[in-house]
């Protein structure tokens, strides 16, 4: 299992119905960037912290280097700590 696929488990897990919603897009040469904001419910475990049912919001980008049309490499900057904060994981 690679660890996308364990991240992909691990948000999908906690929140099954979890969309990105596209904010900004912009492309120079073989580099993408986009901005992205994740919504979804807590609906699972996550991180050991029970499910609350709240709807979370957490924004971020995402670099990615195209080869042939396929992401090569791809970089994620991503509100971690929003997220914690809003299943109340962290004051």
């Amino acid at each position: 299992m690679t660890i996308k696929q364990t991240i992909a488990q691990l948000m999908f897990g906690a929140f099954p119905d979890m969309q990105a919603i596209e904010q900004d897009l912009f492309a120079d040469g073989d580099k993408v960037v986009t901005r992205r904001i994740l919504q979804g419910t807590h609906r699972g475990e996550f991180m050991g912290i029970a499910p609350t049912g709240k709807v979370v919001t957490a924004g971020g980008v995402w670099l990615s280097h195209l080869s042939d049309g396929k992401i090569k490499e791809q970089w994620v900057y991503f509100d971690a700590l929003g997220l914690l904060q809003q299943v109340r994981a962290t004051p």
